[in-house]
């Protein structure tokens, strides 16, 4: 490998790492529990491990995944969790509790999810959250999934007083669960703006902004989804002081080779992050984001030659 290459994959790699959260239980893809186990754990020995996060499943289903997964707990590092809350939140702490108790140090628990739509919501998980960890030592992010369709500010506003992270929701299924690159924009600049740290999911399977199939059947219904590349590297370039208009069309860009990667960062049409903001930026800004897919995303990536 050329040293030019090397320093690209530097770069690249500061904004990759860690970045796809594996959540295969979920549609489209919907996996079967056994399944989404056995990719998993074959994505974290594949040659892609370093951009695999955390393994994504809902708290109604923590019993259900220690019995399949228990045989694959223990042989290698711990297996990082995210856990999805229902509507019940003060029992699925409890749930939380029981689970971490029983397979710790094997698998962690490193981020649960849940959803508010007002401040009070987001007052009353931060006040569960609390309790829950003074009886789990280890410690978790909490995301919280806002809905973006109006301002979230205030939203943001409070789970920045209370120290919690961000979540949104960047597609689905249907056309109509996507947000606008505007709504999309509202939100990471809200986040930038109260310092906020935040995740996104579903409809994040590519990597560039472009049309394709909403689920797997061969007759799908097909939409534009945003690109995991254009959400991120938005984030990463909002943090740097890039105003609404430029956020937005770089959400909507669809040309890959107007990124460029160096030891130096990363540029995007004359506009440069540096690599030491680029780390802070992943550290403090944009963590990850859930996909049903991993094979995807990296598949997207080489073809892009990025990995």
């Amino acid at each position: 490998m050329a040293a030019s290459d090397r320093n690209a994959l530097d770069a690249r790699r500061l904004l990759l790492e860690g970045l796809v959260d594996y959540a295969g239980l979920f549609p489209p893809a919907a996996l079967a529990m056994p399944d989404a186990v056995a990719r998993y754990d074959e994505y974290r020995r594949g040659p892609h491990a370093w951009a695999l996060g955390k393994f994504v499943v809902p708290v109604a289903r923590l019993q259900e995944f220690e019995q399949v997964a228990r045989p694959l707990l223990g042989s290698a590092e711990a297996w990082p969790l995210a856990a999805i809350m229902g509507t019940d939140f003060a029992a699925d702490l409890r749930a939380v509790e029981d689970f971490v108790r029983r397979v710790a140090p094997d698998a962690t628990v490193g981020a649960i999810e849940v959803k508010a739509s007002t401040p009070g919501e987001v007052e009353a998980i931060a006040n569960g959250v609390a309790l829950l960890c003074r009886h789990v030592p280890d410690a978790f992010d909490t995301y919280v999934e806002v809905p973006i369709a109006s301002d979230p500010t205030p939203l943001i506003q409070s789970i920045a007083s209370h120290g919690l992270r961000a979540k949104v929701r960047t597609g689905g299924v249907e056309a109509g669960a996507f947000p606008t690159a505007e709504q999309l924009t509202r939100f990471l600049v809200a986040c930038t703006a109260h310092g906020v740290t935040f995740k996104a999911t579903a409809g994040l399977h590519h990597a560039m902004r472009g049309t394709y199939p909403l689920t797997y059947d061969p007759a799908s219904e097909r939409g534009t989804m945003f690109g995991f590349l254009n959400v991120f590297l938005a984030a990463l370039f909002v943090s740097g002081g890039l105003d609404p208009a430029d956020t937005r069309a770089l959400l909507e860009e669809r040309d890959a080779s107007s990124f460029g990667f160096s030891s130096s960062g990363v540029t995007w049409r004359g506009r440069a992050v540096t690599a030491a903001s680029m780390r802070d930026a992943r550290a403090r800004t944009a963590t990850s984001f859930g996909s049903c897919s991993f094979a995807e995303p990296v598949t997207d990536l080489s073809s892009l030659g990025l990995l």
